[in-house]
């Protein structure tokens, strides 16, 4: 792990997180909260929210400190288990210190993954990125030089399913936790994304459903778009619809060519992929169906 890895592990070596999915009803946040009391915990950021309040779904996110954390969590959620079983919680703890391992998949486009690595090297993605996976040489320099490990792995339809089962061994090997895919232009198969649920980023234009497919920025200059946009989403078996976590938006006019909306996709594209990246990382999401609870 490098310096700045080991500094960012250290200032959040007592940090907890605590996700929770249940029925609503009163008293769940004065269970939780007195729970972590009895624990010695004091809670750092607290954020909620009820899909309807006379019964529907309630999520939580807490995060809290408590000293010797890694020392006691064992003994924490063992304890927890009561409350959870109590109130028919699906629940999630996670402890900051132990940094989720990153896999980013690129192809020859590298500016997403370059906005990462400058996210992770400024101290700003509290991740360690594990490796780098490409179809391409493109990259390999840049990633190398940061004392990444770089995996050049040729990919097309026809050779699909023998390199996603290179590719899911590599994962094992590294045991990454998520993996990115900052513009890697392949589909993955359904085998491949079964393998980790909810655990694939995406990243790509926001004019879906309109201009699908080849050149979408040229398609969209004909036809005049006055918005730029980027979604990134978990992938999921249905191209390009899995739950979104984030999008974003940019206003353009008549002045801006074909090759300034694609400058102006690549900048929103960078900036929104960071951002479900460090939600994800930073346990701020949950999962649910199709779409996303989203404690930012």
């Amino acid at each position: 792990m490098s310096t700045h890895l080991e500094k960012q592990s250290s200032a959040m070596q007592n940090i907890g997180r605590l996700l929770i999915k249940c029925s609503d009803k009163p008293g769940i946040v004065s269970a939780v909260s007195t729970f972590l009391l009895n624990h010695r915990a004091n809670i750092v950021e607290s954020s909620q929210y009820s899909t309807d309040p006379e019964g529907g779904t309630f999520y939580l996110r807490i995060e809290f400190h408590s000293e010797d954390l890694l020392d006691q969590k064992e003994a924490i959620e063992k304890d927890f288990r009561k409350i959870a079983d109590e109130h028919d919680m699906e629940y999630k703890f996670s402890y900051a210190a132990e940094l989720k391992r990153a896999a980013i998949f690129v192809s020859k486009e590298p500016y997403c993954m370059m906005e990462l690595l400058w996210e992770w090297q400024n101290g700003d993605l509290d991740a360690e990125i594990a490796v780098v996976v490409s179809n391409h040489e493109d990259s390999r320099e840049m990633v190398e030089a940061l004392g990444i490990p770089f995996h050049y792995i040729p990919a097309n339809k026809d050779i699909r399913q023998e390199v996603e089962q290179k590719q899911i061994k590599l994962m094992e090997e590294y045991k990454v936790d998520v993996l990115i895919l900052a513009r890697y232009m392949q589909i993955l198969t359904p085998d491949f994304v079964s393998h980790f649920p909810n655990q694939i980023i995406n990243i790509h234009h926001s004019f879906l459903p309109a201009f699908i497919g080849a050149r979408p920025y040229e398609r969209a200059f004909g036809r005049g778009v006055k918005l730029i946009g980027a979604t990134s989403h978990y992938v999921t078996n249905d191209l390009d619809e899995g739950p979104i976590i984030e999008q974003d938006i940019e206003r353009v006019d008549h002045r801006d060519d074909t090759v300034q909306l694609k400058k102006i996709g690549r900048k929103i594209e960078r900036r929104v992929l960071a951002r479900a990246v460090k939600w994800h990382i930073e346990d701020r999401i949950i999962v649910e169906d199709n779409k996303t609870i989203v404690f930012h």
